[in-house]
């Protein structure tokens, strides 16, 4: 069952000569799937055992990377029944908002440098995207 989705949402391996540590790798693909629709709410996710074995990292890396969407709000852990996307983003304090909006600028900034691509190029795409999925 998980198999397919393992497959559909890490077709390859993560990257492990580049800056971006596993974790964050493994966090940003799933948040992906979970923003494009690929995962949608109440979605269950590959087991952490099978994600490991499928992307050959170690299984700390994905219990790592579970863990820190789920602080985020994104999935919910059920005990013995697995990980699933939650039903609805969280609504953040506004008083914190602003600040939530630039750590995840800056992430993304940092994600496109130590990737090569020039963060104007991807601000630009990620408007762009924005744009048609509206």
């Amino acid at each position: 069952m998980y198999a397919d989705i393992t497959k559909e949402l890490f077709p390859q391996k993560l990257e492990t000569q580049g800056g971006v540590p596993l974790r964050v790798q493994l966090r940003e693909g799933l948040l992906a799937a979970i923003g494009d629709g690929r995962l949608k709410p109440g979605a269950q996710l590959p087991t952490m055992r099978e994600l490991s074995a499928h992307l050959a990292i170690d299984l700390n890396t994905v219990q790592r990377a579970y863990a820190e969407l789920e602080r985020m709000g994104a999935i919910e852990t059920r005990r013995a029944r697995g990980s699933f996307v939650c039903d609805a983003a969280p609504k953040p304090d506004p008083s914190v908002l602003r600040e939530k909006i630039e750590v995840a600028a800056g992430a993304a900034i940092a994600a496109a440098r130590a990737q090569g691509l020039p963060p104007q190029d991807v601000a630009h795409a990620m408007l762009e995207l924005l744009q048609r999925s509206e």
